[in-house]
C-alpha cells in the first residue's frame, strides 16, 4: 500500500464509513467488549484485593458516604495517601501490563473490515488475529512505547492529544504494511500535516462516541467503547490506497 497524497477525503465521507464498519460488525463490538472487560477487571480485583488496594478504596467510600459532603477532604486524603502507597504502584504495574496484553485484541477489527471490504467471510477467530505469531509482541511493544510517551507529555495540556492524532496510524500501518513504529510515525506525521482537520475532528468524535455508552447508554457501551477502531480503520483506507 501507499500514500495517496494530495487528494483530499471529504470529511463527511469518513465519518459514515467508520459508522458503516461499526454498524457492520456489532455483533463483534460485543464480544470484543465483554472480552476485555471480563479480563481487565478480573486482573483489577485479583491485583486490587492482593495489595489491599480494593478495601482501602471500599472503606475511604463508605466513610464519605456516611459523612456526606462534609467528608470530601478526608476522602481527598486518603486517596492520596493510596496513590502514594507502593501498594497503590504494584497494583498500578498489573493493570499497565493487562492493558498492554489486551491492546492486540485492538487488530482483530482490521481484519474484519478488511474481510468486509473483500466481501469475505468473518470468522470470530479475525477478532484475535493480533495474538498470531510475533503479532502479540509487536503490537504490545507499541503499545508500552505509545504509553511511555504519553505519560511523559501528560504534563502539558495540547501535546498529549497532539500525541494521539500522529500515532492514530500507526497501528493499521503496522498490520497492513509490515511497518516499524518509527515508520508508522513518519508516515502519521505526514499524513497529520496534509489532513488535518479531518484527523482532528475524527479523534474528537471517536473519542466522544467510544465513551458516551458508559455515560447514557451504560450496557450500550459494549458497543461504543471499540468504535475507535472503525474510525481508525476509515482514516487509514481514505488516507492509504493500495499498490496496483
Amino acid at each position: 500500500m501507499q500514500e495517496k497524497y494530495p487528494q483530499k477525503p471529504g470529511l463527511d465521507f469518513i465519518l459514515k464509513q467508520a459508522f458503516y464498519y461499526w454498524n457492520r460488525t456489532l455483533v463483534y463490538q460485543m464480544i470484543f467488549s465483554i472480552v476485555y472487560f471480563a479480563v481487565f477487571l478480573l486482573v483489577y480485583f485479583y491485583v486490587a484485593d492482593r495489595f489491599g488496594i480494593y478495601d482501602r478504596l471500599s472503606g475511604l467510600l463508605v466513610e464519605y458516604l456516611q459523612a456526606g459532603p462534609k467528608g470530601i477532604g478526608n476522602l481527598n486524603k486518603g486517596l492520596q495517601a493510596i496513590s502514594s502507597s507502593e501498594n497503590y504502584a504494584y497494583t498500578a504495574l498489573g493493570l499497565f501490563l493487562v492493558s498492554a496484553f489486551l491492546y492486540p485484541l485492538n487488530l482483530g477489527f482490521f481484519q474484519i473490515y478488511k474481510k468486509i471490504d473483500l466481501n469475505e467471510q468473518v470468522e470470530i477467530s479475525d477478532l484475535f488475529v493480533g495474538y498470531n505469531g510475533l503479532n502479540f509482541f509487536r503490537y504490545t511493544s507499541y503499545f508500552v512505547f505509545y504509553f511511555f510517551v504519553a505519560e511523559m507529555l501528560k504534563v502539558t495540556i495540547v501535546l498529549p492529544f497532539v500525541w494521539i492524532m500522529l500515532t492514530m496510524l500507526i497501528s493499521p500501518l503496522m498490520f497492513f504494511q509490515n511497518k516499524t513504529i518509527f515508520e508508522g510515525i513518519s508516515s502519521g506525521w505526514k499524513a497529520l500535516k496534509t489532513f488535518f482537520v479531518e484527523i482532528f475532528v475524527c479523534t474528537i468524535v471517536a473519542v466522544l462516541f467510544r465513551y458516551v455508552g458508559f455515560v447514557i447508554f451504560l450496557v450500550g457501551a459494549l458497543f461504543t467503547f471499540p468504535f475507535w477502531n472503525a474510525m481508525i480503520y476509515s482514516l487509514y483506507k481514505t488516507i492509504f490506497t493500495e499498490e496496483s
